[in-house]
């Protein structure tokens, strides 16, 4: 079984209430999501995030491919870290951690997640050459997106990395 990891930290120019209020609204997941993908919410986004919550999507990863996918908010601590978890869906295990924290000029954001592919060996084989540049795509859409609409902190390390566990 191989695991991996994908490791993104973001520094916003906002407050970390700001951060919070957005990044802990499912329905902002499609503003950051995107377009290509199709990702529609199909239900359990319309309350405030509280662990338990369940959320339901559709989403295209790859063209001519649409799945749904249910995710579990397993932890919230209002205003700086939730955690999200696949039920259902593309991967054999996703693991979200979505962290917030004020740094000086704003709020650095960081996402940890810790997934692992189905389908065994054939799984494994599709991760360099599909699964880890469509990741890589889309978390360097979401940081374009971000920046677009909070701005960007001069000096600021915005980093990606992935790596298998």
């Amino acid at each position: 079984m191989k695991l991996y990891q994908l490791h993104s930290r973001q520094n916003l120019p906002i407050t970390p209430q700001v951060a919070w209020a957005f990044l802990s609204n499912p329905a902002n997941l499609k503003v950051i999501t995107p377009e290509h993908m199709g990702f529609h919410i199909l239900n359990g986004a319309d309350r405030e995030m509280f662990p338990g919550q369940i959320i339901q999507y559709k989403v295209s990863p790859f063209a001519g491919i649409t799945t749904k996918w249910v995710t579990e908010i397993t932890h919230v601590k209002e205003g700086e870290y939730f955690v999200d978890e696949q039920r259902f869906g593309p991967y054999a295990l996703w693991h979200h951690k979505h962290f917030i924290k004020p740094v000086p000029g704003g709020v650095e954001m960081e996402d940890v997640i810790d997934y692992k592919l189905p389908f065994g060996i054939l799984g494994q084989l599709t991760h360099p050459i599909l699964v880890k540049k469509q990741l890589k795509k889309i978390f360097a859409y979401r940081e374009k997106k971000l920046e677009e609409l909070f701005g960007s902190m001069k000096d600021s390390t915005n980093e990606l990395s992935m790596k298998s566990i």
